[in-house]
């Protein structure tokens, strides 16, 4: 496919997908969106690929939904579809409804994804970022909510995910005042790792490329799972499916590798199998 709202980079397994819309801080519109998911998606089924790495073109991450269809909601002419998800968990079962929102997708890639927050970041660009499996913010930079302070709620699942990653209380602060944080407060409050700006996007890169070279690219896809999952099971059953999960491993190629090169003392060679 050719981007048009993004850009997309594979190197030494690390796939960087660079939101493009720099003249509007990177703004998310529905072309972004459809573009953002399908190369996820890609990236995923890519073997050469462990790990994503997200970020933004220019000064800005993403600024948010673009305003001009914020506009057209306020005038009454856009389409008030266009701020739903599209209802795909309606035909599944169990689980997996979980998965089949706007952004919780992101949490059933089997890599790592990382938000690398090189700038301003607010709405919607902030929502998508909470369901990234870890959140990089380069120092001195901006975040807010923005909803409430435009009229709206906490959509694309914020009041879902962000209590569990900061707290209940802080994420009433954050979505109700929607005021705005610096790097150093989101960090504090245990919503991003901050990073010097100089050589931002390489140092993400670099904490990507190292854990997923120096892991099992199998053991972290299906520790992955298990940890989201846990979000909806109770102990017994995610006991239950952890010993499944283990008798399993120990059957797979990075389990024999995984031996080998300690008793070896040397670099592992995971295949991911």
């Amino acid at each position: 496919m050719a981007y048009r709202n993004i850009t997309v980079a594979t190197q030494d397994g690390v796939c960087t997908i660079t939101l493009n819309r720099p003249e509007r801080l990177n703004a998310w519109n529905q072309g972004m969106e459809d573009e953002y998911r399908e190369a996820v998606l890609a990236a995923e089924a890519d073997s050469a690929v462990r790990a994503i790495v997200v970020t933004g073109a220019g000064r800005g991450f993403c600024a948010g939904a673009d305003m001009d269809i914020l506009e057209a909601g306020a005038s009454g002419s856009g389409d008030a579809d266009a701020a739903r998800s599209a209802p795909a968990a309606d035909a599944l079962e169990g689980i997996e409804r979980n998965y089949a929102w706007r952004f919780s997708y992101l949490l059933k890639v089997r890599k790592p994804i990382f938000a690398a927050i090189n700038g301003p970041i607010a709405g919607i660009g902030l929502c998508m970022a909470l369901f990234c499996d870890f959140r990089y913010m380069a120092e001195g930079q901006k975040l807010t909510t923005a909803f409430a302070k435009r009229g709206l709620i906490a959509e694309h699942g914020a009041s879902w995910m962000l209590p569990r990653l900061v707290g209940v209380t802080n994420a009433l602060d954050l979505l109700m005042s929607a005021r705005t944080l610096l790097t150093a407060e989101a960090a504090q409050l245990g919503l991003v790792k901050a990073l010097p700006a100089e050589g931002f996007l390489a140092a993400v890169q670099a904490v990507a490329r190292e854990l997923v070279h120096s892991a099992s690219p199998r053991s972290i896809g299906v520790i992955k799972r298990q940890v989201y999952d846990s979000l909806f099971q109770d102990l017994d059953e995610a006991w239950r499916r952890a010993d499944e999960a283990m008798v399993a491993s120990f059957d797979s190629e990075d389990f024999k590798e995984g031996v080998a090169h300690f008793l070896e003392k040397r670099a592992p060679n995971f295949t991911g199998r």
